[in-house]
């Protein structure tokens, strides 16, 4: 009796751990896998997000070189100013090549006229510098606006793909026919979200930069219109 108690414990723990072996494994989440049954949606949010990426990438690469500051830079254009050499100061100002220098080499052609005719020539050339600096932003806010917006269309036809394929089923239908279809439409709608918070976030931090630098050069065409209206006034 008790051998015959044995050998059947030790059929039903085989058969346990037979049923352990052959259970289908749960398919583990990735971001590839994830965004492969997004649909052709996923490919447009991918091509949205690389666009995004090579604006900011170029932006800031731009505002770097624009940002660089010579804290010479004034003192050298009144030393020329002083020596009445405008040619070397515009000499000066061109080899720095930086929006700055660009704003006040436009300054110095101009300053044997006007005072007022002067500003006005610093002004228009800083609205072109500013312009220059905020080439691409556009496109990252529409980016921005235009992600999760895409996200949602991805997910409203994911769901009806989904909501049809349940009527074609009859009255066949599956639980996990629905809720596939659901998760992989979700996946549209999260991809959507990640591509506008991250361009909008960009975007808001590439602006901020323009008004640091348009800040920056309005401070220094008044520092150098201080330097003129002195210099004009001892000559």
């Amino acid at each position: 009796m008790n051998l015959l108690t044995a050998i059947t414990e030790t059929t039903a723990v085989a058969q346990d751990s037979l049923m352990v072996l052959t259970e289908p494994v749960a398919e583990t989440m990735n971001v590839w896998s994830l965004a492969v049954k997004g649909g052709w949606i996923m490919v447009v949010l991918a091509i949205l997000s690389i666009i995004g990426i090579y604006i900011f990438a170029e932006r800031y690469a731009t505002f770097r070189k624009a940002m660089k500051k010579n804290p010479y830079l004034l003192d050298r254009l009144h030393d020329n100013i002083k020596d009445n050499d405008i040619k070397s100061a515009i000499n000066y100002c061109h080899n720095q090549n930086t929006p700055v220098s660009r704003v006040l080499e436009k300054g110095l052609k101009a300053y044997g006229l006007s005072t007022t005719y002067m500003r006005q020539a610093m002004d228009n050339s800083a609205g072109l510098e500013i312009a220059n600096l905020e080439k691409g932003l556009p496109v990252l806010s529409t980016i921005a606006a235009v992600g999760p917006m895409i996200g949602f269309l991805g997910t409203v036809t994911g769901m009806v793909q989904a909501f049809w394929e349940m009527s074609n089923a009859g009255n066949n239908i599956d639980v996990s026919l629905l809720s596939g279809g659901i998760y992989e439409a979700m996946i549209t709608t999260v991809g959507g979200l990640v591509v506008g918070i991250v361009a909008i976030f960009a975007y808001n931090y590439l602006v901020a930069r323009v008004d640091r630098a348009q800040n920056d050069m309005e401070g220094e065409i008044i520092a150098f219109m201080e330097i003129a209206a002195e210099l004009k006034e001892k000559n």
